[in-house]
């Protein structure tokens, strides 16, 4: 048996490990970690574009200067809820888990997940709430189609609430997150572990060639 190929099983075993979501983050729930710093969950992979994650920012930005301080998660695999993924496919359930994870005390935080099935909502008022289930689903199940609905969707939540939003410039983004630079670090982090693993399978092999040959002269 090659060496090369344990030390490729062990390497990309913990590259894997490192990047999954449910593993990564403490609590098993990705976007209820990254909503309480946050104004948008952004899937893990395949990522958002950097234009609809300019746009989407921006909007949250605005609606929260107009006291409309929605948070979106976009789901667009079972890997995205982590501990949770039997909620995929199940906007409005997970709506309601989320809301609880985030919301506190009697503060009502207004909540928008999107799936590809449609929308889940929490903390909206009447107005909204119907405008919500007025939405036209997502076009596709990908990241992008995911960002895309919520982008559409915003302004319409908010003119229903009463905090119409107006034209957003993409370039006045403050508060939505950098998955980018999430990813990336989640990667460098990975790169670093596997590298480790590397070096000690190696060194495992090492000492049990070591030991083999010690063996073999007794």
């Amino acid at each position: 048996m090659s060496v090369r190929r344990p030390i490729r099983a062990a390497a990309l075993a913990v590259v894997v490990a490192m990047l999954l979501p449910s593993v990564a983050l403490a609590d098993g729930d990705p976007a209820s970690d990254v909503l309480l710093g946050q104004n948008v969950f952004y899937p893990f992979t395949p990522t958002v574009s950097n234009r609809l994650q300019a746009k989407l920012n921006a909007e949250t930005a605005a609606a929260g200067r107009a006291h409309f301080p929605i948070k979106v998660a976009l789901i667009a695999s079972p890997a995205d809820l982590g501990a949770i993924s039997s909620l995929f496919g199940k906007p409005q359930q997970y709506a309601d888990f989320l809301d609880r994870e985030i919301s506190s005390g009697n503060h009502a935080q207004p909540l928008l997940v999107v799936m590809r099935g449609g929308y889940g909502a929490q903390g909206l008022d009447l107005a909204a709430a119907m405008a919500a289930v007025r939405l036209a689903k997502p076009s596709g199940a990908s990241s992008d189609d995911l960002a895309q609905a919520a982008a559409v969707a915003l302004p319409k939540l908010a003119a229903a609430a009463g905090h119409p939003i107006g034209a957003v410039s993409a370039g006045s983004s403050t508060g939505g997150g950098p998955p980018r630079l999430l990813s990336l670090a989640l990667l460098a982090v990975a790169a670093v572990a596997a590298a480790a693993a590397i070096i000690g399978v190696r060194r495992h092999l090492a000492n049990r060639a070591a030991t083999t040959s010690r063996s073999a002269r007794r």
